[in-house]
């Protein structure tokens, strides 16, 4: 694929326009293959964070008195755009975030065009429920939060926008979104879709920023919900802010998950998920199952057969469809992973693959794997948010699941073997928001996702995030005579 033209028509998009104020500090977009500049954008001023708050506040009576199903046809409107566009939105994100064509052709646009349908088809079902008391009754009412707030990540910026976006407008509510400054091109593409597919202006706002937006955003008195993807650092910070005003939270945050795998595992199918648990989106996904609990028994095996198809991973340019591999998202990024890989050869890990940055423009860090890794160490604590894959011997069932749960995380967790009855025991066992058995990183938007413990609070996709998106009003209705003591 020829590189595209990555250049937005504006910064942010508001009131169901592009926007442009220059004012703001400058942003530059850089290809993360090459370090390149391809872009830039501005931060919104405080004058911007106004105008699209105000906008969406405008916005949000109107969305709201819309049925479901009319609110909804927009969403699958936009759903079959999105897919109408892949190859060009998969190019844009391939751009942004530096993750190989390849992979966002089937894992970033089409998510989140599987979103808004999803939604979409939800949203004339949201009802509330009649119940009987005698001759009196009660009905409830399921209305909008109002005005959301998104604050995305820089992994999955389409993913995210939509993820958020889908539900809350289904609902009723209109949303403000902020992508990360590291990504900030493919969300306002998400803005212009569903403005294309019939959404009012005012519904779904694009404004870009750093930190100081993010936080003005969470402040604001107008705001009903905010929902971030982040690490738990920031995930603190928007918590109390939002608290402040007694704001509905939606956290998907960090983790350092566990991927058990027992001798009686298949192999071929345990190294599959290890490295779709590691190295897919060169290893910067939140569900990561980083920590791999290996059952002795088949722990050379397993190390044979992930180097062995380690040796298959493409690295080459991400617009080549052939390329499996990509590099990491920023410098800043690359040298935090560089300096856990440091801790772990200090700390008396061995390597195995990979360690060392490649010798070529961008930000390339290859598959990196730590065997002989003990609980204690930095590279077994801390998430690295990285491609490095920590290898951990365990000898018994009881023995995993209590290490495994030693972590002030609780995002995910994974299980493989044969035997299904300790594949479900196992997972009930630990503790952990999304897990899976014999697989690893599905994320259906059918399926709730979300973690426990610090790895967030609340639920995003399927029918539980209709119960962070919207509330419940409950109404006693009297069919007979008032009593009252005087």
């Amino acid at each position: 694929m020829r590189r595209p033209d990555a250049r937005p028509k504006a910064s942010h998009f508001i009131d169901g326009a592009h926007v442009e104020d220059d004012r703001g500090a400058p942003i530059d977009v850089i290809y993360p293959a090459t370090g390149e500049t391809v872009a830039k954008v501005h931060a919104a001023t405080p004058e911007i964070v106004n105008r699209a708050l105000e906008s969406a506040d405008r916005a949000r009576k109107d969305w709201a008195g819309l049925t479901g199903t009319e609110r909804g046809r927009v969403l699958r409107r936009a759903a079959d755009i999105m897919r109408e566009r892949n190859l060009e939105l998969s190019g844009i994100e391939t751009i942004d975030t530096g993750k190989p064509l390849s992979e966002t052709l089937v894992a970033d646009a089409t998510s989140a065009a599987d979103a808004l349908e999803y939604f979409g088809g939800l949203g004339g079902s949201l009802t509330g429920e009649h119940v009987q008391l005698g001759s009196d009754f009660v009905y409830t009412v399921r209305e909008p939060l109002g005005l959301c707030v998104g604050i995305g990540a820089w992994n999955y910026p389409t993913q995210i926008a939509a993820w958020k976006g889908a539900p809350a407008l289904a609902c009723g509510n209109t949303m403000v979104f902020k992508p990360s400054e590291t990504t900030p091109l493919s969300a306002l593409k998400v803005a212009e879709i569903l403005t294309e597919a019939g959404a009012p202006p005012g519904v779904y706002n694009v404004i870009q920023g750093a930190g100081d937006v993010g936080a003005a955003l969470v402040s604001d008195p107008r705001v009903a919900k905010v929902s971030l993807t982040g690490s738990v650092p920031t995930g603190r910070k928007v918590y109390a802010a939002a608290a402040e005003g007694i704001r509905n939270v939606t956290m998907e945050l960090g983790g350092k998950s566990p991927l058990l795998i027992f001798d009686d595992a298949d192999v071929e199918d345990a190294v599959g998920g290890a490295i779709l648990g590691n190295f897919y989106s060169s290893g910067q996904v939140c569900s990561n199952g980083t920590r791999v609990f290996v059952q002795k028994g088949v722990k050379e095996r397993f190390l044979d057969r992930l180097s062995a198809r380690l040796g298959n991973a493409a690295l080459g340019d991400p617009l080549d469809e052939a390329t499996t591999f990509g590099p990491m998202v920023s410098e800043r990024q690359l040298r935090i992973v560089e300096d856990y890989i440091a801790k772990g050869i200090a700390e008396g890990a061995r390597l195995v693959a990979g360690g060392e940055r490649l010798p070529r423009d961008g930000f390339w860090m290859p598959p990196t794997v730590f065997a002989d890794v003990t609980d204690g160490m930095t590279i077994a604590r801390e998430e690295i948010f990285g491609p490095v894959l920590s290898v951990l011997d365990f000898d018994d069932e009881d023995e995993a699941v209590s290490r495994a749960n030693d972590t002030p995380f609780g995002l995910s967790a994974g299980v493989f073997t044969r035997d299904l009855a300790r594949g479900h025991r196992v997972i009930g066992r630990l503790e952990a928001g999304s897990c899976w058995i014999n697989t690893y990183n599905l994320s259906p938007v059918e399926a709730p996702f979300g973690g426990s413990k610090m790895s967030g609070v609340g639920r995003e996709n399927s029918k539980a995030a209709v119960d962070h998106y919207s509330q419940l009003k409950s109404v006693y209705v009297g069919m007979g005579p008032v009593e009252a003591p005087f």
